[in-house]
């Protein structure tokens, strides 16, 4: 059908931008508010994007995890889930800390290693490991969570070559789960125990782990629970150093406010997005926090009577948790330095803003979702007397390359030059996608710590 040259598009119906403000650590919002001239330094010498990393942040949240776990009454092995960040400062940070790091392929475990992370603190995850991963994990005194029957007899052999004893958890399937991809069905758990007591002078029971996915805390306190009773079940089977039980991750992040949160999924359509994209599901950014989430774990009702930490205390059970998101909440942000502004508000309503760099550094898109909290405009300039509203997209040559598919109401116009900041991105969004795609470097981690703030942030190159 051809179409009339006298018929005028009309612009879309405005949608005016819902505000959905990132919290802010007091040391990020110090280096925002006093140091953005050092910011936008580094990223014009060091290139778009760049993330920024706070070591003194995540010991911050080491120790608050510490605390909530011991005002439960419990005793937890913490380890840093490597997958969520690839910097070397949080590792090296681990290690001084004296806590461990969870681990899923060869390289990261040789990364714990050199960053000074002893092998005894080191858990190793994923399913059917290969044989150089198991080799490593023996000669180290890794705790090896063994995912089936088969892995269990390879690990045996490893250790019995090596004429040493790995230590492993058997990661069993919980009774909610019964359909993951991941663990040992209560048959394979039973033949599994029985099996450790056969090849004990290469294989010593520690305990058990499970995978879930989600923020359930009644769901994973009830599942540590059906691990507590395996280490029981596994004693009167004449393992005695099952003692251990890992209850994974799955400690939430809250990034926004909960009411602001509230707010916005009432008023949530597709009329926010560009090209009215619409999301099924999305990270619950105003949830609880990782040590509310402690709280509530360790302090569920189990068997209907104590709590979950007084029946461990009880039988001389030790937690491990493997968090990564949690120790990462806001120990980084990242910065992005605008390339185009596409103003199309006459015809659309909003602005296409083109930062130099790609969602593949914002990680959300994976989980087929978007990052929710508000980038900040950085550079300077006046507030406007009406809100510029722009979704944010990457350099690339892909459709789908859209770090902020919603509308976000910019204090200003934005322009060409101007900077741009997520925050709060260390955990899991820097870096968990980035690739050499159109043959572009991989963005560059800064590591700053503001040190007792008497003086400006001190900075080193990551892995320097």
């Amino acid at each position: 059908m051809l179409i009339s040259p006298h018929v005028v598009e009309r612009p879309a119906a405005a949608v005016r931008p819902f505000a959905l403000p990132a919290l802010r650590h007091p040391s990020v919002s110090a280096l925002l508010a006093d140091h953005r001239t050092l910011l936008a330094d580094l990223l014009d010498g060091l290139g778009s994007p760049l993330h920024v990393v706070l070591p003194e942040v995540f010991e911050e949240n080491v120790a608050r995890l510490r605390r909530a776990f011991a005002g439960a009454g419990a005793t937890a092995d913490i380890l840093f889930a490597k997958k969520a960040n690839k910097a070397d400062c949080y590792v090296r940070t681990a290690a001084a800390l004296g806590i461990g790091v969870d681990v899923a392929s060869a390289p990261e475990l040789v990364g714990a290693l050199a960053g000074g992370v002893p092998g005894h603190r080191i858990g190793i995850s994923g399913p059917e490991k290969d044989d150089a991963l198991h080799a490593l994990a023996v000669q180290h005194g890794c705790l090896v969570a063994v995912d089936s029957v088969s892995e269990l007899r390879r690990l045996a052999a490893t250790a019995r070559t090596a004429r040493r004893q790995a230590q492993v958890l058997l990661r069993t399937r919980a009774a909610g789960r019964l359909g993951s991809r991941f663990g040992l069905s209560a048959v394979e758990r039973a033949a599994a125990v029985g099996l450790c007591a056969e090849l004990a002078d290469g294989i010593r029971l520690r305990g058990f782990s499970f995978h879930l996915g989600g923020y359930c805390a009644p769901e994973r306190a009830t599942a540590a629970n059906e691990m507590i009773e395996h280490c029981l079940d596994a004693r009167r089977r004449g393992a005695p150093s099952a003692e251990l039980v890992d209850i994974g991750g799955g400690l939430p992040v809250r990034y926004v406010e909960p009411q602001l949160w509230d707010a916005f999924l009432a008023q949530n359509r597709p009329a926010q997005y560009h090209a009215a994209k619409s999301f099924q599901d999305f990270y619950p950014y105003g949830g609880r926090t990782a040590d509310q989430a402690v709280t509530a774990i360790m302090e569920h009702r189990v068997d209907g009577a104590g709590s979950l930490s007084a029946k461990a205390a009880r039988n001389g059970i030790r937690f491990v948790v493997e968090p990564g998101r949690a120790l990462l909440d806001q120990a980084g942000f990242t910065l992005f330095r605008v390339q185009q502004v596409d103003d199309r508000r006459d015809a659309d309503g909003y602005a296409i803003v083109t930062v130099a760099g790609s969602s593949f550094s914002l990680s959300e898109q994976w989980f087929n979702s978007d990052y929710l909290p508000d980038p900040l405009l950085l550079s300077a300039g006046p507030a406007a007397d009406a809100l510029f509203p722009a979704c944010v997209a990457g350099s690339t040559c892909l459709e789908s390359d859209m770090l902020t598919w919603r509308k976000i109401g910019f204090p200003r116009p934005v322009r060409r030059g101007d900077r741009l900041a997520y925050l709060n991105t260390a955990g899991y969004q820097m870096d968990s996608n980035e690739s050499p795609f159109h043959d572009a470097p991989l963005p560059r981690k800064v590591v700053l710590r503001l040190g007792d703030g008497s003086g400006p942030p001190s900075w080193r190159l990551d892995g320097i």
